[in-house]
This record gives C-alpha cells, sequence and structure tokens, in this order.
C-alpha cells in the first residue's frame, strides 16, 4: 500500500521537525511531535493510532521516529520522507 492510499483511508500524518519548521509550513491536518519529544511523548503518539505516516524535511527523522515508534509496539509506521512530498 502506498502512502496515498494510507492518506485516503484516514491514517495520520505525524510530522517530526521542530515546531519552528512545522510553523512555517506543514501538511493541513498533521501533528507535529518533535523528533526530540517522541521518547517522552510516546503515549501519545500511540493514542494516532495505526497506520501512521511519518515526515520531516528530508527523510532522516523520520526513519529515527519511525524506529523509536515502532520498538515502542506501533506496528504500521511508515517513513514519507520530506514533508513536501505529501502536498
Amino acid at each position: 500500500m502506498n502512502i496515498n492510499e494510507l492518506r485516503a483511508e484516514g491514517a495520520k500524518i505525524l510530522d517530526v521537525r521542530s515546531k519552528e519548521e512545522f510553523d512555517a509550513g506543514h501538511i493541513d491536518g498533521s501533528i507535529n511531535i518533535s523528533v526530540n519529544e517522541i521518547q517522552s511523548r510516546i503515549d501519545e503518539v500511540k493514542k494516532l493510532g495505526s497506520p501512521l505516516i511519518v515526515c520531516c524535511l528530508s527523510g532522516g527523522r523520520a526513519g529515527v521516529a519511525k524506529a523509536l515508534i515502532e520498538a515502542a509496539g506501533v506496528k504500521e509506521v511508515y517513513n514519507a520522507g520530506g514533508w513536501e512530498s505529501l502536498l
């Protein structure tokens, strides 16, 4: 299944950039939790459900966040790379 199909089925988008980066531009309806806050806010992340689409500026931080979220037990987590690819 591709990212667009996941979005069409209601998957949440988690943007793991800084608040400043997020405020400068983001996908409507996406949730912002910085990659640096993932572990301390993992219960909040889990409540988003799955599948979960993770994005950042280029995909690097999203990859780190994906690994942390999967380690916490969330099964369907997808790295969409840069947020602008979701526009």
